[in-house]
């Protein structure tokens, strides 16, 4: 099934509030996060995961299920956030992203540490969507990196798993900015149906790829084949997955899983 609903989309992007102009409203009725403190001198991963499209509940398995990966691949025990929209609930508003980026900007070590942002929705060419309860609204990379900044991190790591997702490579990957996308800037993505556990390019990277590897880079590369060969074989146009930018958060992960010699996975 095709993962974009791009008309809806085009009217939710005339309509939609941005996410930045929530970002100055007070983040009270949020959910509270306990997060693991940071450990001096050590690398800690800090794992913010959102589903965002309340109407299918896949987005929702999607934010649990890659938040559980990598928690245990990246040794995130602790530090992860995961928050999601379903038909009845709102859990993943624009307040909620934002209190829960305050939040890792409280605790983590901007020099020292990692962020990993996940997102998961419908996407359309512009960004992506967010629809909890009735609110609904478009996320843009312009929203996505004022949520990086807010979690003071140097060093992030973007993976959002939507149709016309390499917008946000285009757009966001830096050296110190990691950006892995479902789908190249014009391609949609696959495998969004209503009571799915993952979709294509999330069934292919996390529950696949990442379980036997936990460098990101390298488990991209696996997912990337996996998921064409699986779209070829279902007679879609492949989605053309996108890997950018990263080159220091990149060296910064691996030196970990060098110096942790526990973490055979490494």
């Amino acid at each position: 099934m095709r993962r974009s609903i791009v008309f809806w989309l085009v009217g939710l992007l005339l309509a939609a509030v941005p996410v930045q102009e929530s970002q100055g409203q007070s983040a009270r009725r949020a959910d509270p996060f306990q997060l693991a403190p940071q450990r001096p001198g050590q690398t800690d991963v800090y794992i913010l995961s959102f589903g965002l499209w309340g109407p299918q509940s896949v987005f929702e398995s999607e934010a649990k299920g890659a938040a559980r990966i990598l928690e245990a691949q990246l040794g995130a025990k602790g530090r992860s956030i995961v928050r999601f929209n379903t038909k009845r609930r709102a859990g993943a508003t624009p307040e909620t992203l934002v209190a829960a980026a305050e939040a890792a900007g409280r605790t983590l070590d901007p020099a020292e540490d990692i962020v990993v942002l996940v997102l998961t929705s419908h996407g359309a060419p512009e960004g992506i969507g967010l629809v909890a309860g009735r609110d609904t609204r478009l996320v843009t990379p312009g929203d996505v990196r004022a949520l990086l900044e807010t979690t003071k991190a140097q060093h992030r790591v973007l993976i959002v798993s939507a149709c016309y997702s390499g917008v946000f490579a285009r757009e966001l990957a830096d050296a110190q900015t990691l950006v892995i996308t479902a789908a190249a800037a014009d391609k949609p993505s696959f495998g969004c149906q209503d009571g799915a556990t993952w979709t294509y390019f999330g069934d292919a990277f996390f529950n696949k790829a990442l379980r036997g590897n936990a460098r990101l880079d390298a488990a991209f590369e696996s997912a990337r084949g996996l998921v064409t060969q699986r779209e070829k074989r279902e007679g879609f146009d492949p989605s053309n997955p996108q890997i950018a930018g990263g080159s220091q958060v990149l060296e910064r992960l691996n030196e970990t899983c060098r110096i942790n010699l526990a973490r055979q996975a490494c």
